[in-house]
């Protein structure tokens, strides 16, 4: 086993002690089974957009679906709890808060400040740990995008607890922890109702407005940016820096390929829940109405091999990690310029030492609690505006 999969092992059991385990010994017995208290488990990448794109045979909307757990903190009217035809009218009417022009100038305001920062004291020769960082440039990002003040820091903390509560073999949330999240989600989206409610089109929420979402719409978008928008980046990046250093990269040798190929072995979306709508097979395996699918993305996406960004395109996977189908992930273009806007700043120091590093523990998305990197040697007048690069353009919206 190499580093960086050592390295991968102990931040996935860290965070799933005992899940992660599991799915592992499931995927050997084959692509397709079914596991008493958890579901059917897929863990082939080709089954598993089988499932995604047929989304009148595997819902979201169903028992032990992704809407089951969210629809009492969210609502009824979001993305992530809506399926079909009111999904698709909801998803256009979003869709223009994620072009690559808006997504750029949200990631240039909002992580210019925290980048900076980092890029000064790497410059100087100290030890930075980037999870902070990170975490609070991805939060300043989405305090940008949904029209938040600068004081909701500590309702994003909030937030990430809720996330980090939720468990694979739990249906839903437990009592306690829907009521702190929808206080939570309250405080936080209090300033994006008032300005959805004044129709000013400068903020996003009265943007939401004028695109004709109502005000349960507009809040519950709210509510799933602040809920999934931080998360999944502080998350990957730290991964990929710390990988990239575990094969030897520095940040000017992190290409497209190498992003790419970095969330295929990371999968910020380790997991995909959906419902069986009615009775079938999969794989070979009969599946009932009523059945939890649980898609092992981390699984199906680790089956195509060992982290290889030199190796051709692996078409069968297609950005998997991000969802496939209706669903697949709106949010995107603005995680892929986010990481773009990171690795921008980053690039100018050659090479990034580990010195530090800790994985996350009881969380819902494997991380490192701290990822700390010195620059070796330190670099000289690093280009330190956050401002975004060619590194990853988003090409999707």
């Amino acid at each position: 086993m190499e580093e960086w999969e050592r390295w991968e092992r102990r931040v996935q059991t860290a965070a799933h002690p005992v899940v992660y385990r599991l799915l592992t010994a499931v995927a050997a017995r084959g692509p397709v089974v079914r596991v008493p208290g958890v579901g059917v488990v897929v863990s082939d990448a080709r089954t598993a957009r089988e499932v995604l794109t047929d989304t009148e045979a595997f819902t979201k909307t169903g028992p032990g679906a992704a809407a089951q757990l969210w629809t009492p903190v969210l609502g009824a009217r979001t993305l992530i709890t809506l399926d079909g035809a009111d999904h698709a009218a909801l998803r256009r009417r979003l869709s223009g808060l994620f072009t690559p022009a808006q997504v750029g100038a949200v990631c240039e305001r909002g992580l210019r400040e925290p980048l900076a920062g980092a890029t000064r004291r790497l410059a100087a020769g100290d030890e930075v740990d980037l999870v902070p960082v990170v975490r609070a440039g991805a939060g300043a990002v989405i305090r940008e995008l949904v029209g938040l003040p600068p004081d909701a820091a500590a309702g994003f903390a909030e937030a990430s607890a809720v996330l980090a509560g939720v468990r694979l073999w739990r249906a839903s949330l437990t009592g306690r922890q829907t009521a702190r999240a929808r206080a939570a989600l309250a405080r936080l989206s209090e300033a994006a109702v008032a300005a959805y409610r004044s129709g000013d089109e400068s903020t996003v929420p009265g943007r939401l407005r004028g695109l004709g979402l109502s005000e349960a719409e507009a809040r519950g978008a709210v509510g799933m940016f602040l809920l999934t928008g931080t998360e999944t980046l502080v998350s990957f990046v730290p991964r990929l820096i710390a990988l990239a250093h575990d094969v030897g990269r520095g940040p000017d040798r992190i290409t497209d390929a190498v992003v790419e190929e970095a969330l295929r072995v990371t999968s910020p979306t380790p997991v995909m829940l959906r419902s069986a709508a009615r009775n079938g097979r999969l794989a070979g395996v009969r599946v009932r109405a009523g059945d939890r699918v649980v898609v092992a993305g981390l699984l199906c996406t680790r089956s195509a091999g060992p982290f290889a960004p030199d190796s051709p395109a692996r078409a069968p996977l297609n950005r998997l990690w991000f969802g496939a189908g209706p669903h697949f992930c709106l949010g995107m273009p603005l995680a892929m310029a986010e990481i773009a806007t990171v690795l921008t700043a980053l690039r100018p120091f050659p090479a990034l030492t580990v010195t530090t590093r800790h994985p996350a523990r009881g969380v819902l998305i494997p991380s490192y609690t701290t990822l700390a990197v010195r620059a070796t040697p330190p670099a000289k007048s690093p280009r330190a505006s956050g401002a975004p690069g060619p590194a990853v353009a988003p090409d999707r919206t």
